[in-house]
């Protein structure tokens, strides 16, 4: 089949105003029934009750959320619209970077900026679809470096998501998304769709190139497993890679499959996601936010109106953004993100 994505995920949101005082998401009873609980564990991370507030809305796909913690302010990225905003309580919505990617390419059907990481050295990692890179990016100046462009003397695809670990070693993935026709698109150098790694100065190496669409990516707290979702409707999981202290991989298994809950047409695949301290990963998914134990049981679901493409946290850490099609919304837990 042709896979396009938007179509899978959202029908393309109409531009609203933005909304710059919070908002709670429903009233009443709704308000509160936004859990669905297949563990009480999830009660340890998510208080029964819990809320979504709306903070911003009016764009088209909002995704790749990044946690300032020097500035006390959230990143995202509008990916169709070439925009990134950044979000806080005393300045509201805000925008950030425009382009968030590159100008003028053709051949690109979403040429802006998508996943972004708050680095250990304070500067913001962009992937940027319509230059074909990871870019490290000064918050201050705006001024970007290139940090991985090619692979084996080819341009990336469009590089959609990235994370750091704590020795400073980058992940990212490499789905089409960016370009226009996606795999068949005749910008596509890359046989593959892959995921990639680049150790402090040394060479970009390849992880995987045997995922169809891989998307989100994350890292649990010690640093030896990779996390990396597939957003195929036909396989829609999400992979576990085990590092030994050396980096290579020692077990690669799927952890979750969310196959069943597709099943139904809820909204959304695999995606971005974020992993608390204890190692509990927040994945989204059809119809929302899986809370994932680290050995994969599901302890949960935060069910969204809408499809939902990544997640962040923020704040003291226990402030879990989300960024759902149109919307950021942020959601009270009981942990904390790494």
């Amino acid at each position: 089949m042709t896979l396009q994505r938007r179509q899978v995920l959202i029908g393309l949101a109409s531009v609203a105003a933005a909304c710059q005082a919070p908002a709670q998401l429903g009233s009443g009873e709704e308000a509160n029934d936004i859990l669905d609980v297949f563990d009480d564990r999830l009660h340890e991370v998510i208080a029964p009750g819990a809320r979504l507030i709306k903070r911003a809305e009016g764009f088209t796909w909002s995704e790749g959320p990044a946690w300032d913690p020097v500035r006390s302010r959230l990143y995202f990225s509008d990916v169709p619209q070439n925009k990134a905003w950044m979000w806080s309580e005393a300045g509201g919505k805000e925008l950030f970077l425009s382009p968030s990617g590159a100008e003028d390419v053709e051949g690109f059907r979403e040429p802006g900026s998508n996943g972004l990481w708050y680095a250990n050295d304070g500067s913001l990692l962009v992937c940027n679809h319509g230059a074909r890179r990871v870019e490290r990016l000064n918050i201050e100046t705006r001024e970007r470096l290139v940090v991985a462009a090619q692979f084996d003397g080819k341009p990336f695809n469009s590089p959609n998501d990235v994370v750091e670990s704590s020795d400073g070693t980058i992940y990212f993935t490499d789905p089409p998304y960016g370009l226009e026709g996606m795999n068949e698109s005749p910008l596509k150098a890359l046989p593959f769709n892959g995921v990639y790694r680049l150790r402090p100065g040394g060479a970009v190496e390849l992880l995987l190139d045997d995922m169809t669409f891989p998307n989100g990516v994350a890292l649990s707290p010690d640093g030896q497993r990779l996390y990396v979702s597939q957003s195929n409707p036909d396989a829609p999981i999400l992979r576990e890679l085990v590092l030994d202290s050396r980096g290579a991989i020692v077990a690669d298994t799927t952890l979750f499959d969310a196959s069943d809950f597709a099943a139904d047409d809820s909204p959304g695949l695999p995606d971005g996601m974020a992993v608390d301290a204890g190692g509990r990963i927040f994945l989204t998914g059809p119809g929302g936010i899986f809370v994932l134990s680290p050995d994969g049981s599901v302890l949960g679901r935060i069910r969204m109106e809408k499809a939902t493409a990544n997640c962040a946290f923020g704040g003291d850490g226990t402030r879990l953004f989300i960024t759902s099609s149109d919307a950021l919304y942020e959601l009270q837990t009981k942990t904390r993100g790494i």
